[in-house]
């Protein structure tokens, strides 16, 4: 209830101007207050955070430092600015004639009251704090949690938030994370298999994909993405049509899938020009009278 009188239809000027006088201008105080200490924490955190993991982490890839960095300040200015939500509210309540005194009262009752059916949040909160203390994942980072994969778009206390291939955005509280699994922490890695047809020479098959992984590793395009040149580790099962090879190799994180593609089209034209066959499913039609070796043939070609 404002802190002034109407008397018969007029608004008692005197007592609104005492109350501006006093009250009015305590609020505007806190107002400002608040302000100011949300701006400290936005300029301060981050002037904190990131000369700090950049210590700490000093070894390893920049953009991993400053997706690191991104991920606690965003946190910590979030936790800051609701500290001092919740600060400024309970102050200024007082100044226009409301008991705070019941109210957290009836808060403490409240809580006991729901704490049971908060564990689930209490869960995604402990559970958030490890992630971002063990540097889990960070912003940026592709993973699979949950059952679900995507890019980190934001690491919070409480939940994750994923945004997959087809642009889906998932919330996943971090409570229900078991198993987190980071695609691109400090490194990536190129892991793919090429079929050839069974009567190829695997040793010249071999020398092609090592030749064309060291040539994309050397590409000015591409070579400052590659740590480690994709090469040929072994051959990794006979398949129905074909012979299935290993390879792998190192790139920065989160770019093995641009490498796989360059990679991909680049064997497939070394192939053609090689004469290396390329094996796809395929059915041999034997017609009534057909000798056997007839067969034989037509399984091989």
């Amino acid at each position: 209830m404002a802190p002034f009188l109407v008397t018969m239809g007029n608004i008692d000027w005197d007592r609104v101007t005492d109350w501006l006088a006093t009250q009015g201008l305590r609020i505007v105080l806190i107002l400002v207050l608040a302000l100011v200490a949300d701006l400290i924490v936005r300029v301060v955190v981050p002037r904190i955070i990131r000369p700090t993991v950049r210590r700490q982490m000093k070894d390893k890839p920049e953009e991993e430092i400053e997706q690191r960095s991104h991920t606690l300040v965003a946190v910590l200015q979030g936790s800051g600015r609701f500290v001092l939500v919740i600060w400024a509210l309970f102050t200024i309540l007082p100044e226009l004639g409301v008991n705070v005194t019941p109210i957290l009262a009836s808060v403490g009752i409240a809580g006991i009251a729901l704490g049971f059916g908060a564990q689930s949040l209490v869960k995604d909160v402990i559970s958030g704090l490890f992630i971002l203390i063990e540097n889990q994942y960070s912003k940026g980072d592709v993973i699979t949690v949950a059952g679900i994969s995507g890019l980190v778009e934001e690491v919070g206390l409480r939940r994750t938030v994923l945004r997959d291939l087809d642009g889906v955005v998932h919330h996943v509280p971090n409570g229900e994370i078991a198993v987190a699994s980071n695609l691109t922490q400090e490194w990536s890695r190129v892991n793919m298999n090429v079929s050839v047809a069974y009567g190829e020479d695997l040793d010249k098959v071999f020398e092609v994909i090592n030749r064309v992984g060291n040539e994309l590793a050397a590409d000015g395009e591409f070579g400052p993405l590659i740590l480690k040149a994709p090469q040929v580790l072994r051959v990794d099962a006979f398949e129905d049509s074909g012979i299935a090879i290993k390879i792998l190799g190192d790139t920065e994180p989160i770019r093995q899938w641009e490498v796989m593609g360059e990679l991909r089209k680049r064997l497939k034209k070394a192939f053609d020009e090689e004469g290396i066959e390329i094996p796809f499913p395929h059915m041999t039609l034997v017609t009534r009278g057909a000798k056997a070796t007839d067969v034989g043939d037509g399984e091989g070609g």
